[in-house]
């Protein structure tokens, strides 16, 4: 049975790149490009063509107007198929093409063919039911995947026609709530049962793992940015949507660890070599709360100082006092200390302040993955300015 399912995948094939070399050329169809996109996309199960993949890659980038006749010829070969390897296989391949990053590719929009109720018409049903779910997942994170950067691309194109605008904090949002969305789909992908461990699975895996790191990668940068801001601002409502996206990230977070275990204990090669996923911290979901409570104060630097110390000497203004002092001023004994900052305070990415001094430093990352994060050193610059006697004694 296995030996004539092989056959007959070859013998369509051939079939398929006859009928390419035979046809008539123009705008939307290249009989060249079209035979190399089905040797690319064949039957066999074992393997992909890497060879002929990088062709297509190659055609890709020599000319943007290859791109017509690409989705030309993979649509055609897409929705006529009912074979888990060449649906994959051209998943696979338009996936590839994402990566390259030509701008021609990011303005595509949704894919230009559907595999979202695809079925194999060759397998049994209770056998195939893995691969069908495997396709349909994947396909619908390339359709997600290309629709969210199409967008980005035209309000970034809308940007630089109107000049510099910064976007809202509540577009920040939905943009790390779509990412979030993505990164769920991503970890839809994965064969369900023992058996869907074949060759074919197992690199299209790997360009899984690949994609999961980038989109993590964004995802997290985005928080930092997103904190930063929250922290200046402090609006609520905002806080309280950054909130559930935390808190939400932290069982993400479990989700993708037990994912990439998951992929290294079936054989894919990149989750061997992933390193530790940084996690969200408590601290940002305790902020957040704080913020939404009321009852972080604007000037978030002070809170590392220990009300606890001994009395300070401070001097105020005491006009509103009977007995004044030949200047106005008085010395007044109070048990809350009044913080003067003699070097510049800095907030880091948690809007906590860190204090350049001699062992003044600020450590910011935007890598989740990074263990060990390189530090930056401040370098203080002291302006000499005579200061004038604020107590007569």
């Amino acid at each position: 049975m296995r030996v004539w399912k092989l056959a007959t995948g070859v013998i369509k094939d051939k079939n398929s790149i006859w009928a390419a070399r035979f046809s008539r050329k123009g705008p939307w169809r290249n009989p060249d490009l079209e035979t190399v996109i089905i040797k690319a996309t064949s039957h066999d199960e074992n393997r992909i063509d890497c060879k002929n993949v990088q062709r297509v890659f190659k055609w890709l980038r020599t000319s943007p107007l290859y791109l017509k006749p690409l989705v030309w010829a993979l649509s055609i070969r897409m929705q006529k198929t009912k074979s888990w390897v060449v649906a994959l296989k051209g998943l696979m391949l338009i996936h590839g093409v994402f990566c390259i990053g030509l701008p021609v590719v990011q303005k595509m929009g949704r894919l230009p063919f559907d595999l979202s109720n695809f079925n194999d018409g060759y397998l049994k049903d209770s056998k195939a039911y893995g691969y069908n779910a495997f396709v349909r997942s994947y396909f619908a994170y390339l359709d997600k995947r290309s629709v969210f950067v199409s967008s980005e691309v035209k309000n970034l194109k809308k940007n630089n026609k109107e000049g510099e605008v910064e976007e809202t904090l509540m577009e920040e949002l939905e943009k790390l709530q779509k990412l979030q969305e993505m990164i769920d789909m991503l970890l839809q992908i994965k064969p369900r049962n023992v058996n869907m461990n074949v060759g074919l699975i197992l690199e299209a895996m790997d360009c899984i793992i690949v994609e999961i790191f980038d989109v993590y990668s964004k995802f997290c940068n985005k928080i930092a940015k997103v904190l930063m801001r929250i922290y200046d601002v402090g609006a609520k409502m905002e806080s309280c949507a950054m909130l559930k996206i935390l808190q939400r990230a932290v069982t993400q977070g479990d989700e993708l660890a037990c994912y990439i275990e998951f992929c290294r204990d079936i054989g894919v090669l990149n989750a061997s070599q992933c390193p530790k996923i940084e996690r969200i911290s408590d601290e940002d979901i305790q902020d957040l709360e704080k913020i939404i409570k009321g009852a972080l104060n604007d000037n978030k630097s002070l809170e590392g100082v220990n009300e606890n110390q001994d009395k300070a000497i401070v001097v105020r203004d005491s006009l509103h006092r009977k007995e004044l002092s030949q200047n106005g001023l008085t010395t007044v004994i109070t048990h809350q200390w009044e913080v003067f900052f003699d070097d510049i305070m800095v907030n880091d990415v948690k809007g906590n302040g860190i204090i350049n001094g001699d062992k003044g430093s600020i450590v910011i990352t935007t890598n989740p993955f990074e263990e060990s994060y390189s530090i930056v050193p401040y370098c203080h610059v002291n302006i000499n300015q005579s200061l004038p006697d604020l107590i007569s004694l």
